[in-house]
């Protein structure tokens, strides 16, 4: 979450007398994360995230918002949208589509612990499970399709070394078949900031609009590579088994699920590498934002390339 598109007082003012949410009282920018624009809002009725999109259309919105909604009512905490006096959660802010969700309580955690990552591991399961009567379909925007083009656009950016990496990594997940894992609803950016604890209690999952239909397991992976890593990049063995084994009470994994295990944790790995490197070389101008530092991933890459058979058996 960033700010790209400036909200003033008054243009929020005549944006909330759509919704039964009361006068606003305060309003702030937020500067993590990437990709939209967020500002938390209060008004005298309750507290809010404004969210306007800076990339996704109005046509593409509904299934992110639909998902959210569905998942709040089937006891995943997710931060529901609010609908309008008209019945819709989408809205039009500063000429970019806005919508308001519910404000969750909690806060992100930097550095999880084991009773963190299980309880993140239970409810990913859970999300997972109940995601399977979600109907609406979503192609991943970031999957194996996208992969070459973004390779593409930063490859001359790259040192000789990281080019190899890169293009080997590409050839060897091209040459992995994922035909019958799973797959449904996943959301795909579980990081540590998209999920709120009161101490190690789960209060709620958050920023889901890079949702899609996809591989279960790819999202277990991007989920681990980020809660489970130590500084050096690796995983750590408690944390990492304490999310997989309470994944697995909620959703059983399975023998092809840990064949396939490495093979996903450098799919995942390889996924965020390239678009904190695009993210680098091409930075979007705004009031504030936050870009993470692509290194970070290119060392994680190494790791689960070099310890594949060692994460293979980590495993519940």
């Amino acid at each position: 979450m960033s700010v790209y598109t400036r909200v003033e007082r008054d243009q929020l003012e005549s944006f909330l007398e759509n919704y039964s949410l009361g006068t606003l009282r305060s309003f702030q920018g937020i500067s993590d994360g990437i990709e939209n624009t967020n500002y938390f809002v209060t008004t005298t009725q309750g507290k809010y995230v404004l969210t306007l999109f800076e990339a996704l259309t109005a046509e593409e919105l509904p299934f992110f918002l639909d998902l959210m909604a569905y998942l709040a009512k089937h006891e995943v905490p997710s931060a529901s949208p609010l609908a309008d006096r008209q019945g819709d959660f989408l809205r039009e802010l500063n000429g970019k589509p806005a919508a308001l969700v519910q404000r969750l309580s909690g806060r992100g955690v930097e550095k999880p612990n084991e009773a963190q990552c299980a309880a993140l591991g239970r409810m990913l399961g859970r999300l997972h499970r109940v995601g399977q009567g979600f109907e609406p379909q979503r192609k991943n925007s970031r999957d194996v399709d996208w992969w070459p083009e973004a390779a593409t656009k930063v490859m001359s950016k790259l040192s000789t070394a990281d080019q190899q990496q890169l293009q080997s990594e590409m050839a060897y997940q091209a040459s992995q078949s994922r035909d019958g894992l799973p797959r449904g609803v996943i959301h795909a950016d579980l990081f540590c900031d998209n999920a709120l604890f009161d101490g190690d209690q789960l209060t709620g999952i958050i920023d889901f609009y890079y949702a899609c239909s996809d591989h279960l397991l790819y999202d277990l992976a991007v989920t681990v590579n980020d809660w489970c890593k130590k500084s050096d990049g690796s995983l750590d063995e408690q944390r990492t088994q304490a999310l997989l084994s309470n994944y697995h009470h909620s959703f059983p994994l399975t023998a092809q699920d840990q064949q396939l295990w490495p093979v996903m944790l450098r799919a995942a790995a390889l996924r965020f590498w390239l678009s904190r490197l695009l993210d680098k070389s091409f930075p979007r101008d705004g009031e504030m934002t936050h870009i993470k530092d692509p290194e970070e991933y290119g060392q994680i890459l190494r790791d689960r390339i070099a310890r594949a058979d060692y994460y293979q058996n980590l495993w519940p």
